[in-house]
């Protein structure tokens, strides 16, 4: 995927619009004016959609069950232990909880797995976004040394029919002179994590309903808009829209404490690992903030253990401010109303067919 310039353009000029002193051309509130504030909010944010349903992935019952179960299959991977729920698992809502993830074999990942909550409605997957949709994402794992670690799609096929997974690929795409193939493993986990959407008491405070915030969690989003975190930070998953440099202000190492890794040959240096054009250099895609009140450890390499510490550092880096503690705070209870529940059948592990004898 090739990123528009356009997006980095926008995003910098924001951003460096930010930390010049300039100001975003909204009201200031104290938090406690409910109706200005909703309104404001409205202008920068939106409630989650009820579904991600794509016309050319049909959400059916059927494709969604076969999703989940492949989702949480691990026998397809190279030494059989590997599958997605392995990254993104209830127990974390949705992440592992690892500041580096574990690939296949063991192999440590040089990156922190996000959690895999709303994810589809992202601008792309991957810090780098180096994959354009979920299903993208779920198709080149197979294949890729650190996820599933498989030589090729044949010899996924070969797995999935002998795993028992025929009749299921069958009844979901029931028309295909092929429903084993990997292509429908990508279709069925992508319309399984496209219903793993997370309403959280912010939506309802956007629609209208005053009390779904507490007052810390009003003023804190009154001084998420008024400090600049909305000029990245926006849309319904409150981020995860747009790309931008991580470390505007100064190198981001120099205040994560991040470490260079042996995958990049020195410091991560974001989207540039995939385009090999100095333009993308230390470009990431913005995280989205849905949960980030429960996904701990933060940034793309996991440097940041603590909420309030990565909201410190994001207004020294990206916007060239010193949070107050008292500021910080407020803001974390923001944050933390954008954590939704868990999918009740996200929580339920299936039952995967046995292999034939």
């Amino acid at each position: 995927m090739t990123l528009p310039k356009k997006w980095v353009w926008v995003a910098t000029v924001v951003c460096a619009a930010l930390v010049s002193g300039l100001t975003v051309p909204l009201p200031a509130l104290s938090g406690n004016d409910d109706k200005a504030l909703i309104s404001q909010a409205n202008a920068l944010f939106k409630p989650l959609p009820a579904s991600d349903a794509l016309e050319r992935n049909e959400l059916t019952p059927l494709r969604v069950a076969l999703g989940k179960a492949l989702f949480y299959e691990t026998r397809v991977s190279s030494d059989g232990r590997l599958g997605c729920v392995t990254c993104h698992n209830a127990a974390y809502h949705g992440a592992d909880a690892l500041a580096l993830s574990v690939g296949v074999h063991g192999k440590v990942l040089p990156r922190n797995a996000p959690t895999v909550f709303n994810t589809s409605l992202l601008v792309a997957q991957h810090y780098g976004g180096n994959r354009a949709t979920v299903e993208e994402q779920a198709y080149k794992a197979l294949l890729s040394p650190l996820a599933y670690g498989n030589t090729s799609n044949e010899q996924v096929e070969a797995k999935l029919t002998k795993l028992g997974y025929a009749p299921l690929f069958k009844a979901a795409y029931p028309t295909d002179a092929k429903p084993v193939s990997v292509d429908n493993w990508s279709k069925a986990i992508g319309a399984f994590e496209r219903t793993l959407l997370t309403p959280a008491p912010f939506d309802r405070f956007l629609k209208g309903d005053a009390q779904a915030l507490s007052a810390s969690a009003k003023l804190g989003l009154a001084k998420f808009i008024s400090t600049g975190c909305a000029g990245c930070h926006s849309g319904a998953t409150v981020g995860g829209q747009t790309y931008q440099k991580f470390g505007i202000t100064q190198d981001y190492w120099q205040v994560t404490g991040s470490t260079p890794k042996d995958a990049f040959k020195g410091y991560d240096k974001g989207r540039f690992h995939d385009t090999k054009n100095e333009a993308d250099a230390f470009i990431f895609k913005v995280p989205q903030l849905r949960n980030v009140a429960v996904t701990a450890p933060f940034f793309h390499d996991g440097s940041v253990e603590t909420l309030p510490q990565a909201v410190k550092v994001m207004a020294q880096l990206q916007l060239g401010k010193q949070l107050s503690d008292e500021d910080v705070s407020q803001i974390v209870s923001f944050l933390e109303s954008l954590t939704g529940d868990i999918p009740p059948d996200f929580a339920q592990v299936p039952r995967l067919p046995a292999a034939p004898n």
